[in-house]
């Protein structure tokens, strides 16, 4: 057997004998870029070491932890391992392999003294999916053929490392599953080395090329011993787009064996390692490798006699998807007016997409307009006096000055409406008049096939369905400041009149009531419930992928295992919860999935009640019942009949309120599953003109884009193949794909941004609306984050930051939610959380109704903690005293001590 391959023969199919580097530098070779000369000791070398020495059936044992073991065992472990490859020998065959091969690599000299770099080449290493960088050993400037039998020994244990087996462990990669190639090539003694992304590893962006640059050798900047020259270049052009030289103390040189570091001279410290040149000449490089692999590498280079050298190329793995600069200035598009980001805005957490930005903006305002026009006469509001512009990305309310002015003189005009019902306002108004009006425009449009309809007439019910959620939504914000005023009214009445020491708090009088978010959690526990009467369906349940889940209950088919009847029906049950509950927004901008599209999210809380956990929701809802009407009598009982009156009045005033308000928000998604259709049957129409790619793509395309489309005729039922020559442009390209890619990078770095709650940013604006805003302070700094206590309790435990559905799946049960805000659509992850911190809410939020529901802490409007926290780290939510206290590893581990 040939336990030796030259790496210029190492093919992209070899991974099993060669491993992920050899196979790497193979494909350099081949792509005629320079590589240092090398050959690969092949796993079938490894493989016999261990069978020689009888070493297999050790490691096995030894490797197979259980899941979620201690970094003790690993290290334990690792060690026994490597200790059995230090007594072993190496078969003659695999020493004669290596010891003639090492001599062909020789300089030609004869002295067999040829200095050369030993790496490891794992099965499961430099791949697409993982990278395993650093994971196992690598040995410089070995010299000799003892040095190189010792160093290929120590390469093979190095297999078997604590932190190896550890990454292997968490990649769900078996100890049987892997073998171990060793890299051997004549060693570059580099004046100066680094690494390249042919990518921008920070933000995603493919037209960047970044180059890490110290002097020396490698190995200082792989093991991150020194701060490295950064550079990055334009990848189209070759131009350097930004450098950052380090201030670099330390290199690594090459010694009389192995390696070493010493000073930098004080001349080299501050000055650049590669010049503008160099960095074209290396992105160029770079260019090359990642067309010939097609995909985006990261490679390690080395620079010796003005030569440059590659020793490595692998896939980058955990790319982002490409983002454009994080904005930094908030400059308003209208002056002489007042920006918020209050009310509608507080479900638009995220930039919006450009066709909502270009709708939205006009049905609020009309809207706003309505509602003031019937309140308090008409003219109060006038055109441009409201809007919902966008600021890099985010909406803001913005009032004009002077029509904030009339708006503020007919205040109180407004709330005596507003208190009589006028307007189709509050409570009677919106069960009477906005709901049933907004389910008639839906049911309407439901009843049209949209495949038939003109791009035309499916465009106006876009609008029209819109302008209609939002005069909803208008009307809805009537109901939230009367369920505010009630209770607030009742806790001031309770707290000062009627409340003794030990009595409970005023909200406890609001729990145990049905609303919409409540009755949904219980119907995904009766599917659980459902599920649990067959054992198959509900093994197939918990133990499939969501992923899988999703797509059966798209399609119909069963997933392996279940009976196809059987599925059926509990597909029609699932369809059914959908139906009433799947319209819930997470996110008013409807390029947003609602649960009806992705039902990941309700599919995850069935397995979560599946497996036994979480609180039966109707005996919770019937213990709260039962408190608040024992303690309602026993405080009637004591008051006097006055005040006992009115302590019942404003109580059944409250609690015929508050749930209602939950009913409204929850509905405000409504026309959400029919708008998202209608848009994707526009997007599959543009794909098939050739306008975009994908049908999602129609929600970043401007609303002037679209309705020019689909004036054009290319959104008309069938439009295609005669449509196509007319939208295609280029070499096939769809019109728009460009402009599509470049708006979604835009919005992925508006997206890293904390937008501003008010602008102008001013201290008069702050000390005047800031205490109406819904988020608090975002200029927090220290270990304790403050916000509003919603609800009561203590609790430390891990965060579990959410930025959208998309993060849904990482939620673990008693993980604390961490999320901007929280609509109705969040309410099924509340039974994992054993608290809830967001940037945005109050005391009388959704957030805070569904938390005291649960029983959980709460503390929202903090402002900072999406951005101040992050998913694992300890913290502790104290719902009374409205703080999040960032617990350090040594805190908590003496906290635990005490306990």
């Amino acid at each position: 057997m040939t336990y030796v391959n030259d790496l210029a023969d190492v093919g992209r199919g070899d991974v099993a004998a060669a491993g992920g580097k050899a196979v790497g530098l193979g494909g350099l070779i081949q792509a005629g870029l320079p590589v240092p000369p090398g050959f690969v000791l092949t796993t079938a070398a490894y493989s016999h070491f261990v069978e020689a020495n009888q070493f297999e059936a050790a490691i096995q044992e030894l490797a197979a932890l259980p899941p979620g073991a201690d970094p003790q065992e690993y290290e334990a472990a690792s060690g026994r391992i490597r200790t059995l490859f230090k007594t072993g020998t190496m078969p003659a065959e695999v020493a004669a392999g290596l010891g003639s091969a090492y001599e062909r690599l020789g300089d030609g000299d004869g002295d067999g003294d040829t200095a050369v770099a030993v790496r490891s080449s794992a099965t499961a290493e430099d791949l697409a999916t993982a990278s395993f960088a650093g994971q196992q050993e690598t040995y410089l400037n070995v010299r000799g053929m003892a040095a190189l039998s010792a160093a290929v020994l120590d390469c093979w244990a190095s297999l078997w490392t604590a932190r190896a087996m550890a990454y292997r462990a968490r990649q769900g990669i078996r100890p049987d599953q892997v073998r171990l190639a060793i890299v051997v090539q004549r060693m570059v003694d580099a004046d100066a080395a680094g690494v390249m992304f042919t990518a921008n590893p920070s933000n995603g962006r493919r037209d960047q090329t970044v180059i890490s640059a110290a002097w020396g050798l490698g190995e200082s900047v792989v093991s991150g011993a020194v701060t490295t020259d950064d550079v990055i270049v334009d990848a189209g052009t070759g131009s350097v787009v930004s450098r950052q030289t380090a201030d670099k103390d330390v290199m690594t040189v090459t010694a009389v064996n192995g390696i070493r570091e010493e000073p930098v001279a004080a001349a080299r410290r501050r000055a650049p390692v590669l010049d503008d040149r160099e960095a074209a000449e290396l992105a160029g490089y770079g260019a090359r490798i990642a067309d010939y692999f097609g995909a985006p590498q990261d490679i390690e280079w080395a620079r010796a006699g003005g030569r440059f050298f590659l020793v490595q190329s692998r896939p980058i793995t955990a790319l982002p998807e490409p983002a454009a600069d994080t904005p930094d200035t908030w400059e308003v598009p209208y002056p002489k007016g007042l920006y918020f980001r209050a009310s509608i805005v507080e479900q638009l957490p995220d930039p919006l997409t450009p066709l909502f930005a270009d709708l939205i903006d006009g049905s609020v305002s009309r809207s706003l307009r309505l509602l003031m026009s019937e309140a308090v006469g008409k003219n109060v509001l006038r055109e441009g006096d409201v809007r919902l512009p966008t600021i890099n990305g985010y909406a803001y309310y913005y009032y004009r000055n002077s029509g904030m002015v009339r708006m503020l003189g007919r205040m109180f005009t407004a709330m005596g409406a507003l208190a009589r019902g006028r307007a189709h306002m509050g409570v009677a108004g919106w069960s009477d008049y906005s709901h049933p009006r907004y389910e008639r425009v839906i049911r309407e449009w439901a009843a049209k096939p949209l495949a038939e309809l003109p791009g035309e007439e499916l465009l106006e019910g876009v609008r029209t369905l819109l302008d209609a959620g939002a005069v909803y939504y208008t009307a809805v914000q009537s109901i939230i400041p009367l369920a505010a005023t009630s209770e607030l009214s009742f806790a001031a009445f309770y707290d000062r009149l009627v409340r003794r020491d030990g009595d409970p708090p005023a909200r406890t009088f609001l729990l145990g009531y049905d609303s919409q978010p409540i009755r949904a959690e219980k119907s995904l526990f009766d599917l659980a419930g459902w599920a649990r009467s067959d054992p198959g369906l509900a093994t197939a349940l918990v133990e499939s992928p969501t992923a899988v889940l999703t797509e059966c209950q798209r399609t119909g088919s069963p997933p392996p295992g279940v009976d196809a009847v059987l599925w059926q029906e509990w597909r029609f049950s699932f369809q059914e919860h959908l139906g009433f509950f799947g319209h819930t927004v997470y996110n008013l901008d409807f390029a947003s999935p609602v649960p009806a599209d992705d039902p990941s999210a309700q599919l995850e809380t069935v397995r979560f009640y599946l497996r036994g956990q979480g609180a039966d929701p109707h005996e919770r809802q019937r213990l709260l019942t039962e408190r608040r009407e024992q303690l309602t009598s026993q405080m009637a009982a004591r008051l006097g009949p006055r005040r006992r009156a009115a302590f019942l009045r404003l109580l059944r005033w409250a609690q015929a309120t508050a749930p209602i308000r939950e009913d409204a928000l929850a509905d405000v998604g409504l026309a959400w599953p029919l708008l998202r259709r209608m848009l994707l049957e526009l997007g599959r129409r543009l794909v098939d003109s050739g306008v975009v790619a994908l049908p999602d793509d129609v929600f970043w395309l401007q609303h002037q884009e679209l309705r020019s489309a689909v004036e054009f005729g290319l959104a008309a039922p069938g439009a295609g193949i005669g449509a196509t020559a007319v939208a295609i442009s280029g070499a096939g390209r769809p019109v728009r794909a460009a402009a599509v890619e470049e708006r979604r990078m835009l919005w992925r770095g508006q997206a890293r941004a904390a937008a501003p709650q008010m602008l102008p940013e001013s201290r008069w604006m702050e000390k005047a609306f800031g205490s109406m805003m819904p988020a608090g302070s975002q200029h927090q700094s220290g270990d304790i984050i403050k916000g509003a206590g919603a609800s009561s309790g203590r609790v430390t435990a891990p965060a579990r930051v959410l930025r959208g559905p998309q993060d849904f799946p990482f939620m673990e049960p008693g993980d604390v939610l961490v999320a901007r805000i929280t609509t109705p659509a969040w309410t099924s992850l509340f039974a994992m959380a054993s608290a809830v911190v967001t940037d945005v809410g109050g005391p009388l939020s959704h957030s805070s109704i569904v938390a005291r529901e649960y029983g959980i802490p709460a503390v929202l409007g903090t402002g900072v903690a999406t951005q101040r926290l992050t998913s694992g780290q300890q913290i502790r939510v104290d719902g009374d005293a409205g703080t999040v206290t960032v617990e350090h590893p040594a805190t908590a581990q003496a906290a635990r001590a005490v306990a």
